[in-house]
C-alpha cells in the first residue's frame, strides 16, 4: 500500500535518492557478491551515510570570502557573510549580490559530496538553508530519531561557521589602515586582513565570460564590424588580465574555483598612459647601458656595490696578514645578491620606461642599437613588422642582453676600482640578471599572445 504522499515523504525521497545515486556511481565496477559491494552498502545506508555526512562536514566551510585565494597556502579565518549584512556604499561589492547568490566551499575535496547534498533543491530551497533555518519537514525527513536528527540539522549548518579562533596567517595580507589624525601614533591605525571575494568573483567572472565569448556579444561586434543595425548591446572589457589560482589543482583553493578552471578576471587599474619629456628613443649610441648606468638610482647601487668590494678586500688583506684564508668569493655574500637583485629591478623600471615610446622606434635611420636591444626595447614593433616579429621570436635576446650587461657592470666597477675582476663575477651576474629578463620575456611574450587571441576573437577569425 502506497502511502499518501506529504511533504516530509517527499523531502525524505530526495534525500534517499541522492544517496543511492552516489552508491549506485561507486558499486557500478562491482559484483553484488564482491565483499567490497556489500562493505559499500553499508556505508551507503542512509542512516549510517547521514551520520557520516555530519560528521565529514565539519572539514568544510560554505564562505563568501575566503583566504586562499590571497595566497594557496595560507591557513586561516574564512569568513559567510549574507549581503544584506553588509553596509551598502556607493560602490561595487559583495552587498550587491542578490538573495540567491551562490556561496563557495573551502577544505577537505574529499568531502565534498556533503556540499553537493546540502545544495539539493527542495520546493525551492537548498537543504543548507533548511538547516540554516532548523527547518521542521528538513528534521523529519532525516530521522524517525527527532534527537539524532536535529544533531544532524545543527551540524550542517555548522558548515557556514568559521572554524576555530579568528585569525590570519602569515601568508595572508594584511594593512594598516589609518582611522585617526594622527599618522605616527600607532593607536590611530587599524589593522585589517583582506580576504577574497569569492562570491562576487564567481558570477563577475560569469559575466565577463558572457561578454567575451557570448553569441550575443559576438553579434554585436560583427554587426560594429560590418556597420550593420544590431538590435542591443555589448559590452567590452580592455586589458583585461587573467590570474590562475590553484595552478593544476584549483579544487585546492575552493569549490566555484574549481569549476572555473582556476581561471580569474581582473580588471585594469592603470595610471594615466602618459611619456615623460625625458624618455626619448635611444639614437646614434650602439648600447642603452652607458645610459642606464647614468641614473640616480643606478649610480648609487654601483657606489654602494664598489665601497662593499672594498670593504672585502681590505678584510682578505687583513686575513692574509695574520696568516689566516681568504673568505670565499664575494658573489656569494647576502648583501651582494641585495645589490644585484636591486639593479635588476632598477633594469625593469628602466625596460618599463622605453616600452612607453610608440611602437617602431627601432627602426628609425639614426637607430644604431645593436640588434638584442631592440629586440628588448621595442617589443611594439613586432606588431607593425613581420620580419622582426619573427627574428626576435627566434632570437635568445635575453641572453645576450645579460651578456652585455654583466660586461658592463664588470667594466663599470673595473673602472672605479682600478683592478680587473674574475670570470665568477660576470658570469655571476649573467646568471642573475637572465634569470629576470627570461621571466620576464615570458610574461612579455604571454601579454602579447593574450591580446592578439582577444583581437582574433572580436575579429571572428578562428584561433
Amino acid at each position: 500500500m502506497t502511502e499518501p504522499p506529504h511533504q516530509p515523504l517527499s523531502l525524505r525521497a530526495l534525500i534517499h535518492e541522492f544517496i543511492h545515486n552516489r552508491f549506485a556511481t561507486k558499486t557500478e565496477k562491482l559484483a553484488e557478491d564482491d565483499p567490497a559491494y556489500l562493505k559499500l552498502q553499508e556505508q551507503f545506508d542512509p542512516p549510517t551515510w547521514l551520520a557520516d555526512a555530519a560528521r565529514r562536514v565539519s572539514q568544510l566551510q560554505v564562505v563568501t570570502h575566503s583566504l586562499k585565494g590571497v595566497h594557496p597556502d595560507a591557513k586561516g579565518t574564512n569568513l559567510y557573510v549574507e549581503p544584506g549584512q553588509l553596509d551598502r556604499p556607493g560602490l561595487v561589492g559583495s552587498h550587491c549580490l542578490p538573495a540567491d547568490f551562490q556561496g563557495d566551499v573551502v577544505g577537505n575535496a574529499a568531502a565534498l559530496d556533503v556540499y553537493k547534498f546540502l545544495k539539493l533543491q527542495w520546493q525551492g530551497r537548498s537543504l543548507l538553508e533548511l538547516s540554516l533555518d532548523g527547518d521542521e519537514a528538513l528534521i523529519e525527513a532525516l530521522s524517525k530519531d527527532r534527537d539524532q536528527a536535529q544533531a544532524w540539522v545543527h551540524a550542517f549548518a555548522q558548515i557556514v561557521e568559521p572554524k576555530g579562533t579568528p585569525g590570519s596567517h602569515a601568508r595572508g595580507k594584511q594593512v594598516y589602515w589609518l582611522t585617526g589624525d594622527e599618522p605616527a601614533d600607532n593607536s590611530h591605525y587599524h589593522l585589517l586582513a583582506p580576504l577574497y571575494a569569492t562570491a562576487l568573483i564567481h558570477p563577475f567572472h560569469a559575466r565577463l565570460s558572457d561578454a567575451r565569448f557570448g553569441e550575443h556579444a559576438k553579434a554585436g561586434r560583427k554587426a560594429r564590424r560590418d556597420d550593420a543595425v544590431f538590435d542591443g548591446e555589448y559590452s567590452d572589457y580592455l586589458n583585461l588580465a587573467v590570474q590562475k589560482l590553484g595552478g593544476t589543482k584549483p579544487q585546492n583553493i575552493s569549490q566555484l574555483n574549481s569549476e572555473r578552471g582556476g581561471q580569474n578576471y581582473l580588471l585594469a587599474s592603470l595610471p594615466p598612459h602618459w611619456i615623460s619629456r625625458d624618455v626619448t628613443p635611444p639614437l646614434r649610441t650602439e648600447s642603452v647601458l652607458p645610459r642606464f648606468g647614468r641614473r640616480a638610482p643606478v649610480r648609487q647601487l654601483v657606489n654602494d656595490l664598489v665601497n662593499w668590494v672594498k670593504q672585502n678586500m681590505k678584510e682578505d688583506e687583513r686575513r692574509a696578514q695574520s696568516g689566516r684564508a681568504p673568505r670565499k668569493t664575494y658573489q656569494h655574500h647576502d648583501l651582494h645578491d641585495d645589490l644585484t637583485a636591486m639593479l635588476a629591478d632598477e633594469l625593469l623600471m628602466f625596460t618599463f620606461e622605453l616600452h612607453r615610446l610608440a611602437p617602431g622606434w627601432s627602426s628609425d635611420s639614426e637607430c644604431r642599437l645593436v640588434t638584442a636591444e631592440r629586440y628588448w626595447l621595442d617589443p611594439g614593433r613586432s606588431e607593425l613588422d613581420a620580419d622582426f616579429a619573427t627574428a626576435r621570436q627566434r632570437s635568445d635576446w635575453h641572453e645576450e642582453i645579460s651578456q652585455r650587461f654583466a660586461g658592463w657592470l664588470k667594466n663599470t666597477l673595473a673602472k672605479r676600482l682600478k683592478i680587473g675582476l674574475a670570470d665568477p663575477e660576470h658570469d655571476y651576474w649573467v646568471v642573475r640578471i637572465e634569470r629576470v629578463l627570461e621571466n620576464f620575456r615570458r610574461q612579455l611574450d604571454a601579454m602579447q599572445d593574450a591580446l592578439r587571441d582577444d583581437d582574433d576573437n572580436h575579429s571572428g577569425e578562428p584561433t
